[in-house]
């Protein structure tokens, strides 16, 4: 079995630059508590990095301090003063001076989720018939949400470290959070329970709805750019879509042959990808439930009933870089991977062992990724000039669906270009 298909030289497959590594504290630790980094996390204006590195702790750093650093760490190396890894082992391995707002926050449990939330001044409570709330949530202010082993979701003020609210609803390990990017503070936990949860952080994180329809465990869940559909994804195969406005089933996505564990949409709402243990990541169409692309990780690619199996090809993560064009998946065959959305190879690979999650930076340019030893590794994402057709469909697939665009009345070589069936 191979990685790659017959028509591809890995040799000629560039590297991904690596840029830098963040490591997890060293032992002792406490053994109750899992090494892991199952989540790493953006703040939605670049300001913060956070990753769960282990220890029932979620480690914050501000994130143009951390691209200095690795680039200071890059020219030491140049200058021959010897190779240095970042490092998580107290005061003297820390890399930023002590009045910065690098800080830990100690959770209490196992962390699975992250999430960071910020609130827009007009985007009201959905609770509008209540008068008095405890918390009210300023533009500028940032929220972290983690979700625990436990079952519960704590909400923290990401400058302080501060607890703010502690959501204790769900019966079983809380593996997802999502924040509605509208700026409402709506947040979706997604459970093993079987369950996803819909609560508002602006009625002090009032549950306003429970989702059921998975039948096994809730992997993940993504909301489209617009905040009006969610995508839930789960074991059993499961791809489900939400009208978060009715919070009511819109469709079941059918293609995968093993669990489902990542989502992500792209920036205009016009893809969706979707990573499982059947060694694929399926780029779909949300609007009308199509298949538009397949990126395979094992050649030739199993059949459905040793696709359910292990294989060493798990797809564990994907991601949607910024510029619509690209996405990356992490896979347990140790590898990396960076895709064009118009090719079904890869455009760049890196090395990673026992990689679990990955996300793009908020402008797009690096990609993090967590691993199983609770530490985090960043490379630099393909970069490639966007053409003005692919912008000018990005801004009108903002607002219109696929429905719409062939209602146009233009060619239907246009109208396939926008749909993305060039892919």
């Amino acid at each position: 079995m191979a990685s790659f298909p017959d028509f591809v030289n890995e040799s000629q497959i560039s590297k991904a630059k690596f840029v830098g590594e963040l490591l997890a504290p060293v032992p002792p630790f406490d053994q109750k508590s899992g090494r892991e980094t199952w989540t790493v996390a953006f703040a939605p204006d670049g300001s913060y990095f956070a990753w769960s590195q282990g220890h029932r702790s979620v480690r914050l750093v501000p994130w143009a301090k951390c691209i200095k650093n690795f680039s200071m760490r890059k020219e030491e190396r140049l200058n021959g003063t010897g190779p240095r890894r970042l490092s998580r082992q107290g005061s003297e391995g820390t890399i930023f001076p002590e009045e910065t707002r690098e800080h830990t926050i100690d959770c209490g449990d196992i962390v699975w989720g992250l999430a960071f939330g910020s609130s827009v001044p007009e985007k009201q409570s959905r609770c509008v018939n209540i008068e008095w709330h405890r918390f009210r949530f300023g533009q500028d202010q940032l929220l972290l949400a983690t979700g625990l082993n436990n079952g519960r979701v704590k909400i923290w003020d990401a400058y302080t470290g501060k607890l703010l609210l502690n959501l204790m609803d769900h019966t079983d390990i809380v593996r997802d959070l999502t924040f509605a990017p509208d700026g409402s503070l709506v947040l979706v936990s997604a459970s093993r329970d079987k369950t996803l949860r819909v609560w508002d952080l602006k009625d002090d994180g009032n549950m306003m709805k429970v989702l059921r329809g998975h039948q096994n465990w809730v992997y993940c869940s993504a909301f489209s750019p617009d905040s009006s559909v969610l995508c839930s994804v789960g074991a059993g195969k499961s791809v489900f879509l939400w009208n978060m406005d009715k919070y009511t089933l819109i469709r079941k996505l059918e293609g995968h042959h093993n669990d489902v564990v990542s989502c992500e949409f792209s920036p205009d709402g016009a893809l969706l990808a979707t990573a499982s243990y059947d060694t694929r990541v399926i780029v779909w169409d949300p609007h009308i439930g199509t298949i538009l692309l397949e990126l395979g990780h094992l050649f030739p690619p199993p059949s459905p009933i040793f696709a359910g199996g292990a294989n060493d090809r798990w797809v564990r993560s994907v991601a949607f870089s910024h510029d619509g064009q690209h996405i990356a998946s992490i896979t347990d065959d140790r590898l990396v991977r960076f895709w064009s959305i118009d090719e079904k190879a890869p455009q760049a690979i890196a090395s990673l062992t026992n990689g679990l999650c990955c996300a793009f930076s908020t402008d797009g340019n690096i990609l993090a990724a967590g691993s199983r030893d609770g530490s985090v590794h960043f490379w630099a994402s393909p970069c490639s000039v966007a053409s003005l057709q692919h912008l000018c469909r990005m801004a009108l697939r903002r607002v219109l669906t696929t429905q719409q665009v062939y209602t146009l009345s233009i060619p239907l070589c246009m109208q396939d270009f926008l749909a993305y069936r060039n892919l």
